[in-house]
C-alpha cells in the first residue's frame, strides 16, 4: 500500500528539482546580462575535406605563413580594395572607397581565381562597409547608409533607398556595417580627429538601428576608431578593432580588441588601454576612467588593427575554431614599423589568451615606405577558404590548407 506513495513522492521531488534548475538558469541570465541564444555552435560541424588548391598566381610578396597553409592571388588590379563580404551563394564582394565602387569577384568554375572583376555599384561617396540581411545588400558611405536589391543569378545590384544620413567626416571616415542574428544593424562612426571632444552622434562611437534604418542611435561611445566590426557567431555579441590615439610616442597607447556593449563607454578621448587617464589631453584632477570599459585584448601601439573574423573553417585546425584572425594594417608614424601582418588570437569565451603570427611579409623593412602590401579585411567562404584584401598591392588573396 505504501509503494505508490513512495513513487509519487519521488516524482514530486524530481519535478521540483527540474523547476528549481530552470528558475536558477533564468535568474543567472538576468543577473549576468544578455541571454545566450539557443544557437547550435557553427563549429560543431567543422570537418576535414579535400581542398581544390587555387590556380592563381603566387604573390610577388615573400610571405611567411603558418605551416600547412598556402596563399595565392585570387583577384588583382582592384585599386584600393577594402571590405570583403561573401554572399550566401558564394560571390565575393569588395568595396573601394577611393572610387566609390563595389566590385563582385565571382568564381563560378571553382578554380580559386576570380572569373572577372565586375563592378556592381558605382557613384557612392567613399563606400566602405558591406553587409547583407534578408537577401538585400547594405552599404555604408561616409555620409549615408544605402540599401540595394541583389540579384545573385545575374550578379546585379539595384540601388534602393537611403536609410539614413551620417555626419560629415574627413578623418576616420571608413564606416563599417554588420547585422546580428536578429537583424539589428551596427555601424562604426570614427572620430573626426586624433583626440578631441567629439559628440558621440558625430564620431567616436558605434550606432545601432534596425534593418529599415529606423531611428539610428548611439549604441556605445568612447571608441576613437572602431574601424571594423564582427558578430561573434556563438554569443551574437559585437566585437570590434580599435585604433588608439597618436602623438604619445612609439609604444602608447595600445590598439585594442573590444567587445562592444550597449551604453558602454570605452574611454576615448580621456582614457586609453586599461583605464589609463590621458593627462596629455585631459587636465582634470579627478579620474574620468573609473567607469570606462578596458579592452579585451591590447595590441601593439600604432599597429592599426582593421578586419577581424572568427575562424569557422574545415581547413583550419579544430582547436582554432572560434578564434580570431585580425589584420594589422601597419603603422605610419612610428620610428620603426609595427603591424603589417595577420595575427591569430586564441579566444576562450570572452577572453583572449594570446597572439601569434599567421601571415607576415607585407613589410620586411623598418619604415612604412618599405611595405609591399597592407592587409585590410578577411572573410571565409562555405568551403573554408579564407580571402584577404590588400589595399596597397590592389590584390585579394586566397588562403587554403595545403594538400
Amino acid at each position: 500500500m505504501n509503494r505508490p506513495k513512495k513513487i509519487w513522492h519521488k516524482i514530486v521531488i524530481g519535478l521540483v528539482f527540474i523547476l528549481v534548475l530552470f528558475a536558477s538558469f533564468d535568474l543567472a541570465q538576468n543577473l549576468f546580462g544578455k541571454k545566450v541564444k539557443n544557437v547550435k555552435s557553427p563549429y560543431d560541424s567543422v570537418q576535414t575535406s579535400k581542398v581544390t588548391i587555387s590556380l592563381g598566381d603566387k604573390p610577388f610578396i615573400p610571405f611567411t605563413i603558418t605551416d600547412g597553409f598556402t596563399i595565392h592571388v585570387f583577384a588583382k588590379n582592384l585599386g584600393n580594395p577594402r571590405t570583403l563580404f561573401m554572399t550566401p551563394e558564394g560571390t565575393l564582394l569588395v568595396s573601394n572607397p577611393t572610387n566609390g565602387t563595389v566590385t563582385a569577384l565571382p568564381d563560378k568554375d571553382n578554380d580559386g581565381v576570380a572569373d572577372e572583376n565586375k563592378t556592381v555599384i558605382t557613384g557612392e561617396n567613399h563606400v566602405h562597409g558591406i553587409a547583407m540581411y534578408n537577401g538585400e545588400l547594405f552599404i555604408a558611405n561616409v555620409d549615408s547608409v544605402v540599401k540595394y536589391g541583389w540579384d545573385e543569378g545575374r550578379i546585379i545590384a539595384t540601388r534602393g533607398p537611403v536609410l539614413f544620413t551620417l555626419p560629415p567626416n574627413n578623418n576616420h571616415n571608413n564606416r563599417s556595417i554588420v547585422f546580428d542574428m536578429d537583424g539589428r544593424m551596427y555601424l562604426s562612426l570614427g572620430s573626426t580627429c586624433n583626440v578631441c571632444n567629439d559628440a558621440p552622434q558625430k564620431g567616436g562611437s558605434v550606432l545601432f538601428s534596425d534593418a529599415s534604418g529606423t531611428g539610428p542611435y548611439v549604441f556605445a561611445k568612447g571608441l576613437r576608431n572602431a574601424a571594423f566590426l564582427a558578430i561573434n557567431p556563438i554569443t551574437d555579441e559585437l566585437w570590434g578593432t580599435e585604433m588608439g590615439r597618436d602623438n604619445l610616442g612609439d609604444d602608447i597607447p595600445p590598439d585594442e580588441i573590444n567587445i562592444i556593449r550597449k551604453d558602454a563607454d570605452y574611454g576615448w578621448p580621456k582614457c586609453y588601454g586599461d583605464n589609463v587617464h590621458d593627462t596629455n589631453f585631459d587636465k582634470s584632477k579627478s579620474d574620468p576612467c573609473t567607469n570606462t570599459v578596458p579592452p579585451v585584448f591590447r595590441l601593439p601601439a600604432h599597429s592599426a588593427p582593421l578586419g577581424l573574423t572568427f575562424v569557422n573553417s574545415p581547413q583550419f585546425p579544430k582547436d582554432w575554431q572560434g578564434d580570431l584572425l585580425v589584420a594589422l594594417h601597419g603603422s605610419w608614424n612610428r620610428s620603426t614599423v609595427s603591424g603589417y601582418k595577420i595575427v591569430h588570437l586564441k579566444v576562450d569565451g570572452n577572453t583572449i589568451l594570446g597572439a601569434e603570427d599567421f601571415l607576415t611579409g607585407f613589410n620586411l623593412g623598418f619604415f612604412k615606405d618599405d611595405s609591399l602590401g597592407r592587409p585590410v579585411s578577411m572573410v571565409f567562404d562555405s568551403k573554408g577558404n579564407l580571402y584577404l584584401s590588400d589595399d596597397k598591392s590592389g590584390n585579394v588573396y586566397i588562403i587554403q590548407r595545403e594538400q
